[in-house]
This record gives C-alpha cells, structure tokens and sequence, in this order.
C-alpha cells in the first residue's frame, strides 16, 4: 500500500513505514513526534495543523504506524475461536430490526453481575463480534459478563456514520433494558470501544438517553474510550472522506468532543504511545476537553503499544486496557 501526494506524487515506501516503526520502538516517549511522511523541505502544503495531506492520510492508517497488523488480527480471531472452546458457545440475541444488529452475551457465573459492552473496531469498514471474544475470559473470570456487539459497516450503511452509531446505541439500550435476561444488572451497565469502535463509544457516551430512548440519562455507568476518534475535523480532511460521508452537520453530530454536556459516566481514555500520532493527540484533547468540562477522566499513556496491541491488551488483567477496565468496573482480576 502506498500513499501519494498530489500533484508531486511524493510516495511512502515501505522501507520509510519500517524505519519510522523502529524509532518510534526505540524512543515510545517521543512517538507522538514520529511521523510518516516526506522529509521537511518536499512537504506539501499544510492540510490540519502541522500535517500535509501525506502526513495526515498516513496518520489515520494504521498499517504505517503497526506494520505486523495483518498477524495481529489472526491471532485475535484464534485467541478469540480458543477462548470459545474454554467458555462455551456465547449466547447471541437479535437486539435492533435489521438482520445484522445482534450482540453475544458471555455470561458470568455470579447472578446479578456486572456487564461490559465492547464495541470493535475496523476503520468503520467492518469486523465482526466473533473475533472479539478474547476479552471475554477476564471479564467473566472477574463475575462479569461481556457483551460483544454486531453492526452495520459503513458501506453497507451508504456511507453514513449516523447510521453505525444509531445502531450502536440501540445495542446499548437493548442491554440495559434486557439485561436481567441474561442475569444482568442493569445499574452496572459499562461501555468501550477500540479505534472506530472508540469513536461509537464516545457517541454512545453522549447519548440523550432519555430523549431517543425513554430511559434513564445516567445508564451508563462508566466507558473506556480506546484508542479513538473524538473530534472529526482532522478525519474529513483525510483520506478517510473517500468511504465516509461527511457534511458540516455529520462531523458536528459524530465528534463526541463537542457534546460533552450530555457526558454522565465516568470515562478512561487510553492510547499507545506507538500510535499514529493523530491516535495519540485525539486521545489526549477528548481526556483534556472532559476535565476541562469538570466531568471525571482518566488518561492512560501505555508505553510501547501499538493500535493493535491496545485491543489485544483488554484481555490481559494486568495489560493497559484490562486493567483500566476492572478498575472502572472495581472488580478484581481472578
């Protein structure tokens, strides 16, 4: 893959993504100055803040910044098939009025427990709640039940976010008003969502529950946000706008940043510091704006991780995202 500027057709060759992987392996504290790109004197002009559209195309791709990508979602999707054969089959329910809105319920043992909602990731362009099954061991060995969710991708969904996140929320209420189905407490209802899945949890954070669903405003009781998108002026501008629609009112709607005084639930923000550097700013701005809002935010810098390895560790008690996870839950790691 490869990413041109135009019109002087400056490219990024793999040797470059390489090269900038190391050091950025070599010096984590300083990932956020890494990036992919032409040197400074063939630079284009500038799109958003310091970027040209190469630099900013590439920081919104995360096979530039986390070349191995392709092995780590493999490996998920057998973590993921190997921790079914540990657990069990998931329990799957049909939760919205489209074919493809479903959910899979991992069930604790204790009764009355505790749930955590993931939404996945996948650049808005797919994946499914099977390959997310690996959190589901921790939780459950915790007295939790996970909840994977199945949505609509953006394609399918003419391009449109609002569609996804429709979706999205509806899943979330279909879990608070069902839970006890499944043995559930409702009242310890908790949400999170890896990169575009991170950007869903923080729309489905500022939800106006009560408005467009008749529910309580307060049903959440917590989220970790993920490695996410938060504010999608810098997305438009890159190379993401060729499958995604965006209007004034779409970006406005869908940047969760500038809607914070729907904000109810305590939140964790977490990201790699081997991220693309927009992965790490956008994380870093959403944790800031929420305090700066005077709502409750943690941020969480785990050193080292790349985008895929921040998934990865929320099935890890004593990785950055599991560990963030049971702390806001306050349950302890079996």
């Amino acid at each position: 893959m490869r990413l041109v500027h135009a019109p002087r057709r400056k490219q990024i060759t793999r040797r470059a993504v390489l090269g900038s992987a190391v050091t950025m392996a070599v010096a984590p504290a300083f990932a956020e100055e890494c990036r992919i790109g032409p040197p400074p004197h063939e630079k284009g002009p500038l799109v958003f803040m310091g970027y040209d559209q190469v630099e900013l195309d590439a920081a919104y791709e995360q096979s530039f910044y986390a070349p191995l990508a392709g092995q780590i979602w493999k490996r998920l999707a057998a973590v993921s098939e190997a921790a079914r054969g540990r657990l069990g089959q998931p329990g799957r329910r049909s939760c919205g009025p489209t074919a493809v809105e479903q959910l899979e319920v991992y069930r604790a043992k204790r009764p009355n427990a505790p749930i955590f909602v993931f939404i996945h990731g996948g650049a808005w362009l797919g994946g499914e709640a099977k390959n997310f099954a690996f959190p589901a061991e921790m939780f459950v060995n915790a007295g939790a039940h996970y909840v994977a969710l199945d949505f609509i991708a953006i394609k399918e969904a003419g391009d449109d976010l609002r569609v996804m996140a429709d979706q999205v929320r509806r899943a979330v209420a279909w879990v608070y008003q069902n839970a006890e189905s499944f043995g559930g407490d409702h009242d310890r209802l908790y949400i999170g969502g890896h990169s575009s899945g991170g950007h869903l949890c923080g729309i489905a954070l500022v939800t106006d529950w009560k408005k467009d669903f008749g529910l309580p405003a307060d049903i959440v009781k917590g989220g970790l946000c993920m490695s996410g998108m938060y504010d999608l002026k810098p997305v438009r501008l890159s190379k993401r706008s060729s499958y995604v629609k965006f209007t004034d009112e779409i970006e406005k709607a869908m940047s969760s940043q500038r809607h914070l005084d729907l904000l109810r639930a305590p939140i964790v923000v977490t990201y790699g510091t081997n991220e693309t550097p927009e992965f790490q700013r956008q994380s870093r701005d959403f944790a800031a704006a929420v305090k700066a809002a005077d709502k409750p935010a943690e941020l969480v810098e785990a050193v080292g991780f790349n985008h895929l390895e921040m998934v990865e560790s929320l099935g890890n008690p004593y990785g950055p995202n599991g560990r963030a996870a049971l702390n806001l839950m306050k349950l302890a790691s079996a």
